[in-house]
């Protein structure tokens, strides 16, 4: 990395009392340069406990809108703001509040990769670190009630089949991971035969049946140090390559699909993130009456356990 941009960085965090926050999908510089680098959870624990004044966010739009929700009193920037998600923007707060009525005393669990305005209309959100448990600690009210899950198709045939709970799933995906394939799976372990599998739960299920472990990102970089297997598939976003080979250079790994690259999270640069905190532009803020209902089932979320 530019040893003069890191410093001009550092300078203007101490100065605003700026903290970075990257997720594991952002390009390698933009990972060197973050005080914490996480997966959706991880970020937004940080977000809600920073003791900054100034959040720059180095992800998609709703990591934003999320940090902001949970610190209404920082300034949130994201440093691109076309940094979008199009699994987010599958559904909207109209059309969840339509398919709601479809279902009597539904109880709405949203993954985190939704719109603020949607996160309004649910009950709890849930990120793929905790989603299973979410299930798990709504169950018991929820007896007579059907579940609804946005907007993740994948993502909710996993959890529907590891809790046991019949969910009403929503027809959305991740285009990155949905692209993944079976037969990518079968020829990265043909050729890679003693690598341990890991593919990330918004793949689509018979990906999903291939793998050794399916694990969020932040999972997936837990289970590595952890496993006695040197070489590992991987089946998520490419960005994760870097932090996992940075933290474990005795290790290999091997990517389900090179073509596995995120066009939003890769959107974000070094320029950019200067040029967000030196003008302090691209604010990120949520109306409050959303912001309010939204702050509820995220909060909520934050109190499951991974």
């Amino acid at each position: 990395m530019n040893k003069e941009i890191s410093e001009r960085l550092n300078k203007l965090k101490e100065e605003k009392n700026a903290v970075i926050l990257a997720h594991i999908y952002q390009l390698p510089e933009i990972q060197d340069i973050a005080d914490f680098v996480g997966d959706s959870l991880d970020l937004s624990r940080k977000a809600a406990e920073t003791k900054a004044d100034i959040i720059v966010f180095c992800g998609v739009h709703f990591m934003a809108e999320t940090a902001s929700i949970l610190s209404p009193q920082k300034k949130v920037l994201i440093p691109d703001v076309y940094a979008g998600c199009p699994m987010a923007d599958m559904i909207t707060a109209g059309q969840l509040k339509e398919f709601k009525k479809k279902y009597k005393n539904p109880v709405v669990v949203a993954y985190v990769n939704t719109s603020a305005a949607v996160k309004a209309e649910c009950d709890i959100c849930c990120t793929s670190s905790n989603a299973v448990n979410v299930l798990k600690s709504i169950d018991g009210e929820t007896k007579d009630a059907d579940i609804i899950f946005v907007p993740d198709r994948n993502l909710g045939s996993y959890v529907q089949k590891m809790s046991g709970r019949k969910m009403q799933i929503w027809n959305g995906f991740c285009p990155t991971h949905n692209n993944m394939l079976p037969e990518m799976v079968l020829k990265a372990k043909n050729e890679h035969p003693e690598a341990e599998v890991l593919v990330h739960p918004e793949c689509r299920p018979e990906v999903v049946e291939l793998a050794d472990f399916a694990l969020s990102t932040g999972g997936m970089c837990k289970r590595v140090p952890q496993s006695s297997k040197k070489e590992f598939i991987i089946g998520t976003e490419s960005g994760i390559l870097y932090k996992l080979k940075k933290e474990n250079p005795d290790k290999n790994f091997y990517p389900v699909s090179s073509a596995a690259v995120c066009p939003n999270m890769k959107k974000i640069t070094l320029a950019k993130v200067v040029d967000v905190l030196t003008n302090m532009k691209n604010v990120v803020t949520v109306v409050e009456e959303i912001r309010e209902k939204a702050y509820a089932p995220i909060k909520r979320m934050l109190e499951v356990d991974a």
